[in-house]
């Protein structure tokens, strides 16, 4: 394992450098940048203008430009931003911490109710359980994330039961305790993670319930049955561990998808997070803030499929990582 481990982290670096220059480059071709709308101010000189892209070393040519960055990104210096005039680190790790506090929430709410209604609905399959799986499995894949955010909103304002956006509570924040914050940050959460995880779900549910049909019909399931052994044996003993391997695989890819779901997601619920910093940088043309961004999401995909090749040698013995 420790060698795979070693194969898999030294395939990081040339990874995040690809995808760091090819998102370099399109940056680069993308007509103008961020102070080209400081030249319609006609208190701004072209002196102050040049002096400001000298600074942030936007003068140049493609690689000059991309050479000078990588060099300071290797020392985890990403520059500063150019809307926020602040460390891009600084802006990173606290909107990540923000983005990874919904993404945990929603990924334990998906996979806490599509591993148990998935089982069910594969051992009762055809009964009314597996139906009405059916149904919210079929309501899940149906519904497009931003209307059900944007439904979800206003029932927050309908019912004055949710906060209609944000993370926290903009007026007693500072007078609350401890405990009240984190009541507060937990009452902001429930609707982003309602949507994201809910939505994320149908989809393993289905999957689940498929796997486990499947694995039911095996030969070593009906041996299991036939030495007397009680059916949750069957089922969570013998089944379980096989049927779950499938959605372990797509654990990984689970975190890059829970990231980029949580997109629109955050822009509609007002969510400070790493993905509503990154539209606005998008749209802004702020290349420092765009670029950390960007290999901060092509991280978790490498630590999340990383994740999910262990679990599965784990849960599955027959798989040697070597």
């Amino acid at each position: 394992m420790w060698t795979f481990l070693a194969r898999r982290l030294l395939s990081v670096p040339p990874l995040l450098l690809a995808v760091s220059f090819l998102t370099f480059s399109l940056l680069y071709a993308a007509p103008g940048d961020y102070f080209t709308r400081l030249e319609e101010d006609p208190a701004v000189t072209a002196e102050y203008l040049s002096a400001l892209r000298e600074k942030y070393g936007l003068e140049g040519g493609l690689f000059y430009r991309y050479w000078h960055w990588l060099l300071n990104a290797v020392q985890l210096d990403f520059g500063d931003s150019f809307r926020f005039d602040m460390p891009v680190f600084d802006l990173i790790s606290e909107r990540l911490a923000n983005t990874l506090l919904l993404t945990v929430t929603s990924l334990v709410l998906a996979w806490g109710l599509a591993l148990p209604l998935g089982v069910l609905a594969g051992t009762k399959q055809g009964q009314w359980i597996d139906k009405i799986a059916g149904l919210v499995s079929f309501m899940g894949l149906s519904i497009p994330r931003v209307f059900f955010a944007l439904l979800m909103v206003m029932f927050a304002a309908t019912t004055k039961w949710f906060p209609v956006g944000g993370m926290r509570d903009q007026i007693y924040w500072d007078d609350f305790t401890l405990w009240e914050q984190v009541l507060d940050v937990a009452h902001h959460l429930v609707l982003p993670t309602i949507v994201i995880g809910t939505t994320q779900m149908a989809g393993y549910m289905r999957q689940m319930r498929a796997e486990m049909v499947e694995t039911l019909s095996k030969d070593y399931v009906r041996t299991a049955r036939a030495k007397g052994l009680s059916e949750r044996q069957v089922v969570y003993k013998h089944a379980f561990g096989n049927a779950i391997n499938p959605l372990i695989t797509l654990f990984g890819y689970s975190l890059a998808a829970l990231l980029t779901g949580s997109f629109l997601v955050e822009v509609v619920f007002s969510w400070p997070g790493l993905a509503r910093l990154t539209v606005d940088a998008v749209f802004a043309q702020d290349e420092p803030l765009v670029l950390a961004a960007v290999l901060v999401a092509t991280l978790m995909l490498v630590v999340g499929n990383l994740i999910a090749d262990v679990l599965l040698s784990v849960v599955d013995p027959r798989i040697r990582l070597e």
